[in-house]
């Protein structure tokens, strides 16, 4: 399950990310969002955790928590939608 983090300290790391989520489960990844231009941190990043139960209990605990200097926002992330267009068929 895919879960969104926002309003990151700039200065966490993925590790420190991905360590707050391990103590509600498991944790299969771990991203913070970079700027490509000079690889600072934009102020949110995503993880993933395969069980379903484990990431309800780390989104209810985690939300509005702090971690670093700020108090972070941490709900599912939405899936993207198909963004192309589909043609039409009258």
């Amino acid at each position: 399950m895919k879960i969104l983090i926002r309003n990151l300290d700039r200065e966490t790391t993925e590790q420190e990310l991905k360590t707050a989520f391990e103590a509600h489960g498991k944790v299969q990844s771990s991203d913070i969002v970079k700027e490509k231009s000079n690889g600072l941190s934009k102020g949110f990043g995503f993880i993933e955790m395969p069980k379903a139960g484990e990431a309800k209990v780390a989104v209810k605990n985690l939300n509005d928590s702090m971690l670093g200097a700020n108090k972070i926002r941490v709900k599912y992330a939405e899936e993207k939608a198909d963004t192309q267009a589909k043609p039409k068929t009258d």
